[in-house]
């Protein structure tokens, strides 16, 4: 009877262990979080040298025999090979600080691996995930509260020397930064000739970068209109200037028709050929006068692939009519031209009507070191709404440094156009993660429990930009970042570290290391959130 009874809650414990060993397992999500933890934190680490001014670029070669060099954050993180899921996330954290503020890439990815870094520590300590995830998204909150006080605010109308200082501090850590002086009030023209004055933000696709081989950067240049880099075709003797121009954008061929499949017709007498060359002609004829008597005479006709866009015969006639042509416009340009022209795409000879044509001061083609451009310039604006476009000329000796330069025109640009969507400037040089850090330490000695943990660990993390600065500086960080809090004790909250004047502090405002207010709050939101994100997993499965 007693063997009987022993054996029955020993059968039960058995048909219930696995089950319960599954439930209470907790090693295998603690495994997976540090896993995570850990590939996150070495793309991190791949990219913290090239932080700041005297940061280190990188040579990628990527799976297409390209050579990229860059120091730009987001360009290292989406041409590097990952495999682990987490370490693409970082990539995504990368891509989103790059559409929303432009600037700031390498640091949201930074300070995410620092504070996952912090992670590792609290939950060591045995600090449940979701508790550290939303102490962080409220230490972060608090963090944005105290940037906008340290903010400047400025008039983008009124203030156009904060907006070229603020530019040229984006391009201070670029290869091509020697250039800022020329680079950064050219980016701050092209903005404000785009954004209208009530406007809160700014659509950079109306800003086009021409990439041409040649000259130096200095040669770099903006033009107010629209630059195409397809020259005016020359063989029938065309104009290549034109004032007063009525520009259509044509989708159709003007040569003669072809069937869909391959035939060969065979002529046998002289005067069923003359026939057919005449007919040849008349057709074409007949679509040159429809053209010119729409008052068009500048011709943009988009690339055809079946058939040639225009013939030889047709360039003769249009020559004849005094009508400039310019051909093989890519079927990606049609749309931006379109906007920017104010012009309609015409897909049919029987649409060709003088209301859908555009109209320009000015269309020329220019020789511009070795190379030729088209310039349209003066552009009139049927609508009230249509938005004005710029272009610029991006030169340079080859094409590393034309992708290198564009890269850093564009961070420019997205600088300025952060100072749109939010009118607030900021000292650099880790002033601000510096200043956030001693307040949120004095504000978690005052909370009770677990937050003020995390609230502690959030603080000393935000510490590994202004280190980071100093490092990649070839200073003694510690000595830097320790006299830098000293200083913000004593209520220089503008105190930062001076890379001009090397091994030295100095106050970022008067140094004029300025950069928008909305980089920083960007990127220690982003971060927050993309730790949030990565401590909520607690196991990864692969699908078949």
């Amino acid at each position: 009877m007693s063997a009987s009874v022993m054996s029955t809650p020993r059968a039960t414990k058995t048909t219930a262990s696995p089950s319960n060993s599954v439930f209470k397992n907790k090693e295998k999500p603690q495994e997976v979080r540090k896993a995570n933890i850990i590939a996150a934190r070495a793309v991190a680490d791949s990219i913290r040298t090239s932080l700041g001014p005297k940061g280190m670029d990188k040579m990628i070669k990527t799976s297409r025999g390209e050579v990229v060099i860059s120091n730009d954050g987001h360009t290292i993180l989406k041409e590097m090979a990952l495999l682990h899921p987490v370490a693409k996330m970082l990539v995504e954290v990368s891509a989103a600080q790059d559409s929303e503020a432009g600037d700031g890439t390498t640091s949201v990815v930074i300070l995410t691996g620092a504070l996952l870094g912090a992670c590792e520590k609290l939950l060591s300590m045995g600090i449940h995930p979701m508790l550290i995830a939303e102490s962080f998204q409220n230490a972060a909150s608090r963090c944005v509260e105290i940037l906008d006080e340290m903010s400047v605010k400025i008039d983008l109308h009124k203030d156009k020397d904060a907006l070229i200082r603020a530019a040229s501090t984006s391009l201070s850590s670029k290869i091509v930064s020697q250039y800022s002086s020329i680079l950064a009030p050219l980016s701050v023209d092209c903005v404000l000739r785009i954004a209208s004055k009530n406007s809160e933000n700014v659509d950079l696709k109306n800003i086009r970068l021409i990439k041409k081989v040649g000259g130096t950067i200095d040669d770099t240049a903006m033009v107010d209109g629209v630059v195409l880099t397809q020259t005016v075709v020359k063989q029938a003797g065309g104009p290549t200037r034109m004032e007063k121009a009525r520009i259509g954008l044509v989708q159709f061929q003007i040569s003669p028709p072809k069937p869909d499949t391959e035939n060969n017709i065979v002529v046998n007498d002289y005067r069923q050929m003359d026939k057919i060359l005449k007919e040849e002609r008349a057709y074409l004829l007949n679509i040159c006068k429809k053209i010119k008597k729409s008052k068009c005479n500048v011709l943009l006709i988009q690339k055809s692939i079946l058939r040639d866009a225009v013939n030889e015969l047709a360039l003769h006639f249009l020559a004849k009519l005094k009508i400039m042509v310019i051909k093989d416009i890519e079927r990606e340009e049609i749309e931006f031209l379109s906007r920017s022209l104010g012009c309609k795409p015409i897909s049919d000879v029987e649409l060709f009507t003088e209301d859908r044509l555009g109209s320009a001061d000015l269309v020329e083609e220019i020789d511009s070191d070795g190379s030729k451009i088209v310039e349209i310039t003066g552009i009139q604006h049927k609508e009230e709404h249509t938005t004005p476009t710029v272009s610029v000329v991006i030169r340079g000796a080859n094409n590393m440094v034309l992708d290198e330069t564009e890269r850093s025109i564009h961070d420019s640009l997205c600088v300025v156009r952060c100072l749109v969507k939010k009118s607030a400037l900021i000292a650099g040089g880790g002033a601000p993660e510096i200043e956030t850090s001693r307040l949120l330490m004095k504000e978690a000695r005052a909370k009770e429990g677990v937050e003020s943990f995390v609230w502690q660990e959030f603080a000393q993390s935000l510490e590994i930009i202004p280190t980071t600065l100093a490092e990649n500086a070839g200073l003694n960080s510690i000595k830097v970042v320790t006299e830098l809090r000293a200083k913000h004790e004593r209520g220089e909250k503008y105190a930062a570290i001076s890379v001009r004047r090397s091994g030295t502090t100095s106050d970022a405002v008067q140094e004029h290391i300025l950069q928008p207010l909305l980089v920083n709050t960007s990127a220690i939101t982003l971060s927050a959130e993309c730790v949030k994100s990565i401590l909520r997993i607690d196991d990864i499965t692969f699908s078949r």
